[in-house]
């Protein structure tokens, strides 16, 4: 079975016709890619690639928490980077290491042209309990 999470009070909305997450099967909450779209502008911030980053990953975790899992569930990332150059995936490490410091979910960093931002991330995690009101608004 497949069930959407719907828009919560402070998720990043979705900029198409797709889920903020999905999950499968009960077990495997699929979150979109996310990017670094700040709740308190209620825009997309286009800054350093670290800020982004961590906007990106805030957005991920309050999805996670809200479905009923953390960042410490999450088993698969793959990030896009717009101009990936050494120099840019340091800085994005910097800070995805002190959200996934005692993790260490599989990775692949993918170069990417990304329309009005830098980075961009999806995720999958386990779901190991679903809160009841999860998946509504």
């Amino acid at each position: 079975m497949i069930t959407p999470i719907l828009p919560f009070p402070d998720s990043p909305p979705a900029l198409g016709p797709y889920s903020l997450a999905v999950q499968a099967s009960g077990s495997f909450l699929f979150v979109s890619g996310m990017t670094p779209w700040n709740p308190a502008t209620g825009k997309i911030e286009r800054s350093s690639i670290s800020e982004q980053t961590r906007l990106v990953l805030q957005n991920i975790q309050r999805i996670l928490e809200h479905a009923g899992s953390s960042i410490d569930h999450v088993v698969s990332c793959r990030i896009y980077i717009n101009d990936l150059t050494p120099a840019r995936v340091s800085e994005m490490n910097r800070i995805y290491e002190q959200f996934f410091h005692s993790s260490k979910p599989a990775r692949a960093t993918v170069g990417v042209t990304l329309p009005g931002f830098d980075i961009e991330i999806e995720c999958i995690a386990l779901l190991l309990n679903q809160h009841p009101n999860s998946l509504t608004t």
